[in-house]
């Protein structure tokens, strides 16, 4: 453990190192939170309580959502374009060759990545829109704890969605159909443009049991206090429960990768 433990910070210390497009982040994300956050307030001047929100909670749940969008990566940026280059070069033959578990090692250093936005492009966005609005942030540590776990539950969520993408490289000369796919997917159906409390019927229910709800849409609510007590635990169940199922896939499709196909570069 004290491997990956290692790869996790040089992770944290390898995306620390880009500062400017950290600043760049940071002030897009506060930007696009202002325009998401004054279409919010028109969108609920005319329907109170939509969704089961109130403004106050529907404006956090914008700047909660902002400030995690780097964090799980819903918009590229993460380990699966590195991923795909080492396929199609070949030198993943060398990274199956060291003493280290695959999926794990990337997995650290995406956890790693994940940290450093979480308080690198995280944090200024949530400040400026508490400073700016009235934000229904919870007082209680617990429930700050609750959401913290909710977030690393969501950042594995993301990643084990992010490695089925790279690994598809063994398979396809360009991965990237596949990526742009899953980046509109990621934006529709984790809630970064609306709620998935607001879809109605059966269609909002689906969409609530997707995985995809389990990185933004859970955390969101876990810190506006949706969940408690079993609530809050079933919420946390879903998302490990997707993130088990989601890696256990990704390790099965790695053992017929790695056995069956040839790599692209040799």
């Amino acid at each position: 453990m004290r491997l990956y433990a290692a790869v996790a910070v040089s992770g944290f210390r390898r995306h620390a190192t880009y500062r400017v497009a950290t600043a760049a982040g940071v002030f897009t994300n506060t930007v696009f939170g202002f325009i998401v956050a004054y279409t919010f307030i028109a969108l609920w001047d005319e329907r109170p309580h939509l969704g089961g929100y109130d403004q106050a909670q529907a404006l956090t749940f914008v700047w909660v959502t902002q400030a995690l969008l780097a964090c799980v990566a819903l918009l590229g940026g993460g380990f699966q374009d590195e991923l795909q280059e080492r396929i199609r070069s070949g030198d993943i033959a060398v990274d199956l060759y060291r003493p280290a578990d695959l999926q794990l090692w990337w997995l650290a250093g995406d956890l790693g990545r994940a940290a450093f936005h979480l308080l690198g492009r995280g944090a200024v966005p949530l400040a400026v829109g508490a400073l700016a609005f009235d934000l229904a942030l919870p007082t209680d540590p617990v429930r700050w704890l609750a959401f913290a776990l909710s977030v690393l539950l969501a950042v594995v969520v993301s990643f084990a969605l992010r490695y089925l993408v790279g690994l598809c490289a063994f398979w396809l000369l360009d991965g990237a159909g596949v990526g742009t796919v899953s980046v509109l997917l990621s934006i529709f159906f984790t809630g970064m443009l609306l709620p998935l409390n607001v879809f109605p019927g059966l269609f909002g229910e689906i969409v609530r049991m997707l995985p995809w709800s389990a990185m933004l849409q859970v955390p969101a609510d876990v810190v506006l206090g949706q969940h408690t007590g079993t609530g809050l635990a079933g919420a946390l169940a879903f998302q490990a429960g997707w993130a088990a199922a989601l890696l256990a896939v990704g390790r099965g499709l790695q053992s017929m990768a790695t056995t069956k196909v040839v790599v692209q570069g040799g």
